[in-house]
């Protein structure tokens, strides 16, 4: 099968969130299994920062873009035998940032990825690769399922390419004014309800979820949560209308990536058979954050964006209880002022069981994931989650409140069907979160119940090979619709 991913990040060109990883590992996934197997993202500046081997192409793309010209040329990596194609304009994607600045997103977004939809389009006619299944992610790239639909529905290079779309998370959905229609060169019948129209606003994410053959989303729990008035951003209604082509499929951890037997970035390495090594890492960790060398105690980890999705604001009310609790607490991740400002504040106070550290340290992460005991996701919501699934493929157990894809894959004791792999919550307040951490601190002082949490949690399968397979069934389920066969 002839499989193209369209995404606006991959690892290890460009990373914002789990999106890149989930569009570089699946593809290798795909690709060993015999597939030919393409990706195409826009050629950012951090991707020629990055050091990452890019060739020129002599390729390129014009389309209309404001009613303007632009021409769009290729550029070739790889990712292992994988070709990866990047779409350059220097006007639209040589910036700082993949988005947007700290002040906001880039004005312009919409004119940057309807070129960059466009782009994929005309290319894959130049390059004559006709896919079997486009396999687009997020509303940066919503408008291909659109096009597809509409504007090139009678074009008979893609008359049989199946179009899959996966909703990565629904709150970011591609929101532009009205006026951005003739900017991105859409019609204006593309104007209502069951086109892009949203509250009078052009919502790209509709778009896609209206017009691709098959609309997938991470977790099998998130899919059910998101067609819910409570979860679904707006956009319940229009997920039940595809609810008979709506499915949720886990994302996998990349096990070559994570793995705390061969990671050259933790102090000490371990497995499922020896853990001794763990102790080093947690010691390492613990004398690295500046807090006390000390085993008895057990280390709460997070690795995190600073958001009131990650479930911040329960963390920042119950920063004194950490303070004063038997525990020690090491926080990485960048974020939100008000969150930077709590923990600021609470080490000025005196507490020194706190160690946090802003930005994003690819080389501090699998430290805190290898050295900490616990590993904390208390979100709102979480569509997956890669956080836990790393945390227990390092023997971390995790506290995680039930939604998404925590709830597919962390079990309490109080889950009479499951084997329990950790500590859940439900209720979304500080004192339920607090509850739980509870019962993790009093577990940890049973060595006997620890190890067996933690050897659970190392021997839970969440690699690619699970999820694969239920893409490749929707991959023909979407190409035989369009009388195409694999």
């Amino acid at each position: 099968m002839k499989i193209l991913f369209v995404a606006s990040e991959v690892t290890p060109f460009a990373k914002t969130g789990g999106l890149a990883d989930v569009a570089g590992a699946l593809p290798k996934t795909l690709k060993a299994l015999g597939h030919d197997v393409r990706i195409m993202m826009p050629f950012y500046s951090v991707v020629e920062k990055g050091g990452m081997a890019v060739r020129k192409g002599r390729k390129s793309a014009s389309v209309m873009v404001d009613g303007v010209e632009k021409k769009g040329f290729l550029r070739q990596a790889s990712l292992g035998e994988i070709p990866v194609y990047l779409i350059e304009n220097k006007e639209y994607f040589a910036r700082e940032e993949l988005y947007g600045t700290p002040s906001g997103d880039y004005p312009d977004n919409a004119q940057r990825f309807s070129f960059f939809c466009r782009c994929v389009l005309e290319l894959l006619k130049k390059m004559d690769f006709r896919p079997d299944i486009i396999h687009c992610h997020d509303w940066q790239t919503a408008l291909i399922p659109h096009y597809l639909k509409h504007e090139r529905k009678n074009d008979p290079f893609f008359t049989k390419t199946g179009i899959i779309f996966t909703i990565h998370n629904l709150a970011y959905q591609g929101l532009f004014p009205r006026e951005s229609l003739e900017t991105m060169g859409l019609s204006r019948d593309c104007f209502a309800i069951d086109g892009l129209e949203y509250y009078g606003k052009v919502n790209l994410l509709k778009g896609g979820i209206l017009s691709a053959d098959v609309v997938t989303t991470v977790s099998e729990e998130y899919c059910r949560e998101i067609q819910t008035p409570e979860m679904g951003c707006g956009l319940h209604g229009v997920l039940q209308t595809r609810k008979d082509d709506l499915y949720g499929i886990l994302n996998g951890l990349d096990y070559d990536e994570w793995n705390p037997a061969m990671d050259k970035d933790i102090m000490k390495n371990y497995s499922h058979a020896s853990l001794s090594g763990k102790m080093v890492d947690k010691i390492g960790l613990q004398r690295l954050m500046g807090l006390a060398s000390a085993p008895e105690i057990p280390v709460f980890g997070m690795v995190s964006r600073m958001v009131a999705q990650k479930g911040f604001d329960l963390i920042c009310e119950l920063l004194p209880e950490f303070a004063k609790a038997p525990l020690q607490l090491v926080l990485l991740g960048n974020g939100e002022e008000r969150y930077l400002k709590a923990l600021s504040d609470i080490k000025a106070a005196g507490a020194r069981n706190i160690a946090f550290t802003g930005g994003f340290d690819h080389t501090l992460a699998p430290k805190i994931y290898a050295g900490s005991d616990v590993f904390l996701m208390p979100s709102f919501f979480e569509p997956c989650g890669l956080g836990q699934l790393i945390a227990m493929r390092y023997g971390t157990v995790p506290v995680v409140r039930r939604t998404g894809g925590l709830a597919d894959s962390v079990f309490d004791s109080a889950d009479a069907d499951k084997t329990p792999n950790g500590f859940v919550f439900d209720e979304y307040t500080p004192q339920a979160l607090w509850e739980a951490v509870s019962r993790a601190m009093a577990a940890y002082q049973d060595r006997v119940l620890w190890k067996k949490l933690m050897r659970r949690g190392m021997s839970c399968d969440y690699s690619w090979q699970n999820s694969v397979q239920k893409y490749l069934d929707l991959y023909r389920k979407a190409l035989s619709r369009k009388g195409g066969e694999w």
